[in-house]
């Protein structure tokens, strides 16, 4: 009985054994892959990016979506760019056409890094060579994405895109909400948006019949774009002369300040004679005078233009004469008297015919 009991605790043993063994193998296995940790020797690069925001030290470096190995460290270059360093595995060959892109993980803001071969026929990087930036890709900014998108958004109220933006993050974070409510709100946004079907298909007609426009004129445009070039680096040369001029301005305005001073009694003077002149033109017997003189000047301005077009000079014609002679009173001289009467009433008139004209 007790060889019994002895093979059955240890064939137990060895069962357990067995089952921790296998269970310490499959728990290794999980977690170097769930880990990304790599075996075997490997590889570091160098790729330049215009933007590496959000990777970090430790992300993935991933090729066709299989982890290749992970980010080691991530430096600013020369002011505007990025550097990241990256370890992948030996024999993950890297060409001088690969590319590297960087990619979201997840709608959290979590990075990794994709490689792609390229196209064919290039060589093999060496160990730390870097890919430039001609051949890189920096993450999709969802910040432009969504300003992109923001006249559409608003076609749905501001409760709506709250609740929306709210069972969006449950559903992330495990937090609650379905995947049915999500679904329910993207198509309200979907109905809100083909009820404005004809309104976005006009702004669209609009915008390409604009596009057109500035398409057919688009050598005016660079015409106007040069010119406007060239007046303003006009202006930039004579920018001195422009502000020695405003300066003499201020000059310039108080001077016609003080001739306006000096000047206003004598405007005020002739204003109140003006006013003077026009009260007696406007009384009815000179309105008489004047529309007898303004109905007579365009037949007098006729005759002197006439009588000037002999020459330089006018030529004057005595059509009419009255008038009268006074003579000394000389009682001593016989018939005097009734000369002295026919000199006081002398007359007469031509008939030529200028004068009948």
């Amino acid at each position: 009985m007790t060889a019994s009991r002895n093979t059955t605790t240890a064939v137990a043993a060895v069962k357990l054994g067995v089952f921790v063994l296998a269970s310490l193998l499959v728990t290794g296995l999980l977690a170097a892959i769930m880990g990304s940790f790599g075996f075997g020797s490997q590889d570091e690069y160098r790729a330049v990016f215009s933007s590496a925001s959000m990777l970090e030290e430790g992300d993935d470096v991933r090729v066709a979506g299989v982890s290749v190995g992970e980010v080691t460290g991530v430096e600013i270059k020369d002011r505007n760019d990025a550097e990241v360093t990256f370890e992948v595995k030996s024999d993950v060959p890297l060409t001088e056409a690969s590319r590297a892109e960087i990619r979201y993980l997840n709608l959290v803001g979590a990075r990794y890094m994709s490689l792609s071969q390229g196209s064919q026929g290039g060589g093999r990087l060496p160990d730390g060579a870097t890919i430039p930036k001609s051949r890189t890709t920096p993450a999709l900014n969802l910040t432009e994405l969504f300003n992109g998108f923001q006249p559409l958004f608003q076609a749905l109220q501001p409760a709506e895109v709250n609740q929306l933006s709210m069972n969006l993050v449950r559903v992330l974070q495990g937090e609650g909400g379905t995947v049915g409510g999500l679904m329910d709100h993207t198509a309200s946004l979907t109905n809100a948006l083909a009820d404005r079907d004809q309104l976005i298909g006009r702004v669209i007609d609009n915008l390409s019949a604009m596009l057109q426009t500035v398409d057919d004129r688009h050598s005016q445009l660079d015409a106007l774009v040069v010119e406007l070039r060239t007046w303003l680096t006009n202006v930039s040369r004579d920018r001195e002369a422009i502000g020695a001029s405003v300066q003499n301005l201020s000059g310039l305005t108080a001077e016609v300040a003080d001739l306006l001073t000096q000047s206003r009694p004598y405007l005020k003077s002739d204003i109140a004679k003006l006013n003077k002149l026009l009260r007696t033109m406007n009384e009815p017997a000179n309105q008489d005078v004047l529309d007898e003189l303004l109905n007579r000047l365009p037949l007098m301005l006729e005759r002197q233009t006439r009588s000037g077009t002999y020459g330089s000079w006018y030529n004057y014609y005595l059509c009419d004469f009255s008038g009268a002679i006074i003579l000394p009173d000389l009682p001593n001289v016989p018939g005097l008297a009734e000369v002295q009467k026919n000199l006081r009433n002398l007359a007469f008139h031509s008939t030529a015919s200028r004068c009948v004209d």
